[in-house]
């Protein structure tokens, strides 16, 4: 029977049932565990988010990952453990696996790494996403796919809405990435209408935190990593413009309320108060003066600069710090 189900932008549709899944699933006398997928698992939020998966005991976690960005390294610590498996998998190939749930994060999200090969970029968004989305169809699976702020395009609106639908180039040299998710979110909705699949879309905005690429180009590991060379940071003028930076612990609590809730999506996911970058070139500057100086950390410092503090340890090991006054006033 078709039933009807609301979304975060689109209203009310209808749409078929869902797949049935495992016959696990139904058992009167074996309690199964959740078989839980996470495509991108080894990158930085992946690993972060098979952590959390791999606290409850009743998970059973599957990553599939290419390690064109990620690296074993973020999942050292599960390598063995009878709970997990790691399978070195390109989702542009097809992948038949059991699982219950599916977290679709793979793909480069840096422009550094995105843009170094277009074409693939955009077909691990649109083939993988195809894959994935069959995989989820076949088994009965859930299906989370981890889109991005970049489907607004450059936008005339802010801060973004879900119901807003972008301001979009479709043939610009980010375009790969910003079209491809764009597209991924299109073939989720439709493989949910028409085959009844149970999706879930999170648009990602900054995320920051332990295992972050430190030559990713992006503007909190550049701060970061001219901090603990002791360099000048370099701020674009005028410094006054604003992002929002989610720490990645709370970014995956995120996203598995979303994977467990009841909302399609898609949702938002960030942190809804935004920093110029004078603001965030000065905290990082604080924070690397607090660690070089050996100063206490008080209570209020640890609030404010908590997520940072711990990006500068993960960065800091086995680099060389300038004492220089002349280089902690420079921002």
């Amino acid at each position: 029977m078709a039933q009807k189900e609301t979304n975060g932008s689109n209203g009310e549709h209808t749409t078929r049932p869902p797949p049935t899944p495992s016959p696990l699933r139904f058992s009167k006398f074996f309690q199964a565990n959740m078989r839980i997928l996470v495509t991108g698992g080894a990158g930085f939020i992946g690993s972060h988010l098979v952590d959390k998966l791999m606290e409850n005991e009743k998970n059973e976690v599957i990553v599939a990952d290419n390690f064109f960005t990620g690296s074993k390294d973020n999942l050292k610590k599960w390598i063995g453990h009878p709970r997990f498996e790691l399978i070195r998998h390109d989702v542009t190939q097809p992948l038949l696996v059991e699982v219950d749930q599916i977290y679709h994060l793979a793909c480069p999200a840096s422009p550094i790494f995105y843009k170094h090969n277009p074409v693939k970029t955009i077909k691990t968004n649109v083939i993988g996403t195809l894959n994935m989305l069959g995989l989820a169809k076949r088994v009965g699976a859930r299906i989370l796919l981890t889109s991005t702020s970049e489907v607004y395009g450059d936008p005339l609106e802010h801060p973004q809405t879900e119901a807003y639908w972008g301001n979009v180039n479709p043939i610009g040299v980010r375009s790969c990435y910003d079209e491809g998710k764009r597209v991924a979110e299109t073939l989720m909705f439709d493989y949910h209408r028409q085959h009844g699949i149970e999706i879930r879309i999170a648009r990602i905005f900054n995320t920051y935190g332990p295992r972050m690429n430190i030559d990713d180009g992006r503007v909190v590991s550049n701060f970061i990593a001219q901090a603990v060379r002791g360099e000048p940071l370099t701020v674009q003028k005028p410094g006054t413009q604003t992002r929002s930076f989610c720490y990645v612990a709370d970014m995956v609590d995120g996203l598995m309320k979303l994977m467990n809730g009841n909302n399609t999506g898609p949702i938002n996911l960030g942190n809804p108060g935004e920093f110029t970058m004078l603001e965030l070139a000065e905290n990082v500057k604080e924070v690397s003066w607090i660690l070089c100086n050996c100063k206490p950390l008080f209570l209020q410092s640890v609030v404010n600069f908590g997520g940072l503090l711990t990006c500068l340890l993960n960065f800091a090991v086995d680099q060389p710090r300038s004492d220089s006054d002349d280089d902690r006033e420079h921002s």
